[in-house]
């Protein structure tokens, strides 16, 4: 990459291994994908039976995610209006051990597809709210610097997808902390594709995006 610049260069190379992610996850298999589809295609009698038992799975997530998808705890995500694939997906690296936490792998491996595919689905079907009431003072700064270097994956509006998780209000501490940890590498977040978009980022600017991203509806 002579001649580019380095922020460019992560750019660039997040924008190539987002692409190689897309294509590895599209190929992977998980687990409630098939029950989850059925239920999108199901009445809408059958879409409530589904919410109603994934209310239900839920208990298990409510001690840390709260009743209505609002964590209790500042360092973990909200769960209220994400892709359902994309949660089975998470559920599914729990279970595998690509993301370590023995809770979360515990429960991946204890609930039936049917069960996995109740809970994304109930957790899509909440609305989600703002983390923060009233923006940041670098929260404009924050926004003009995620369509710089996260629309890409994130989407305009940070509401992720299949592949992508939605940033939009989430909880700030959350967010900061998880910047933090593609930035440095370690064991809780390995995935090559955010560490170079971080680094384009820059850390001096984590705060400005965590501003502008918890306050989005």
């Amino acid at each position: 990459m002579m001649g580019i610049k380095p922020k460019a260069a992560a750019t660039l190379l997040a924008a190539a291994l987002c692409g190689l992610a897309l294509s590895a996850a599209a190929a992977t298999p998980v687990d409630g994908r098939d029950n989850l589809a059925r239920v999108q295609k199901g009445t809408p009698a059958e879409q409530k039976a589904a919410i109603d038992a994934g209310r239900k799975v839920a208990q298990f997530c409510a001690n840390c995610h709260g009743e209505q998808a609002g964590a209790r705890y500042a360092e973990l995500p909200n769960l209220a209006g994400q892709h359902p694939i994309y949660l089975l997906n998470q559920i599914e690296v729990f279970r595998t051990g690509r993301r370590l936490e023995p809770f979360m792998q515990g429960l991946g491996k204890a609930l039936s597809a049917e069960e996995k595919a109740s809970v994304a689905y109930y957790y899509a079907n909440l609305p989600a709210t703002p983390s923060v009431a009233t923006p940041g003072p670098r929260s404009a700064e924050g926004g003009q610097l995620f369509a710089r270097n996260c629309v890409r994956c994130h989407g305009p509006e940070a509401h992720g997808g299949e592949n992508f998780p939605r940033l939009a209000g989430q909880q700030p501490e959350y967010l900061r902390q998880t910047l933090k940890r593609y930035l440095k590498g370690g064991p809780e977040r390995i995935y090559p594709p955010m560490t170079a978009a971080v680094m384009a980022l820059g850390e001096q600017n984590i705060e400005a995006v965590v501003a502008y991203l918890s306050s989005l509806k």
